[in-house]
């Protein structure tokens, strides 16, 4: 077996948190006086912060601001505005009878990450949910990958593979030194994956599966 453990991405790769997500953006930038970027996917990813200094124009302590109303808002209802896309609970069925250990490495918070997960009957398939905390530390990917895999034990690098759909998956999976596997049902593009490096793609969970399990690699 190529691979034994494997790390997965909450929004976009797991569930579908669209909804939500936006809907946060939205009452924070209507809260602080700030506009909505006209298009919306770039906000669908990168950590919180990153967002508000990058696409709201924040400096650092607005950006901390930012987060803390948008925090406020999702742990109330934005993260229920979600749903687990079609496929995605017999794929992690399938993945775990043929013995990989499973975690979640999310950007998002990690208290939310656990409810998301509980609500959705999800946890059982995962070791580790990991993500970031509330106070600012692990807001990057490479770090969240990092914390995930000590907290999982896991030593061996090259037996690793990271599954998520945007390019700071991929990338904070480099970094890391894991590979990743894009995935094509999420926010990002085949482009975006590609241009990032992404050592392989599937277009469904159930396909995913299925090239871990043969250990093909479909390259971009």
């Amino acid at each position: 077996m190529r691979y034994s453990t494997l790390l997965f991405d909450l929004d976009g790769t797991l569930t579908d948190s669209r909804e939500g997500i936006i809907n946060c953006f939205r009452h924070t930038a209507e809260v602080m006086g700030a506009e909505l970027p006209e298009n919306t996917d770039c906000l669908l990813g990168p950590p919180l912060g990153f967002s508000f200094e990058n696409f709201f124009g924040m400096d650092s302590k607005k950006a901390e601001e930012a987060v803390r109303i948008y925090r406020r808002r999702y742990g109330d209802t934005g993260l229920f505005e979600n749903r687990v896309y079609s496929g995605v609970p017999e794929m992690l069925e399938t993945l775990s009878k043929n013995g990989f250990m499973l975690c979640v490495a999310t950007c998002k918070a990690e208290i939310y990450a656990v409810r998301i997960l509980d609500k959705f009957g999800l946890s059982r398939y995962f070791k580790v949910i990991g993500g970031s905390d509330t106070e600012g530390r692990r807001t990057s990917k490479t770090e969240v990958i990092d914390y995930v895999l000590m907290r999982a034990g896991v030593s061996d690098r090259s037996r690793v593979l990271m599954v998520g759909d945007r390019d700071n998956d991929v990338l904070g999976a480099h970094s890391s030194g894991i590979d990743c596997l894009g995935v094509l049902w999420g926010y990002g593009s085949a482009e975006e994956l590609a241009g990032a490096g992404a050592d392989m793609a599937a277009d469904t969970p159930q396909s995913a599966a299925e090239m871990i399990i043969r250990k093909e690699d479909s390259y971009v």
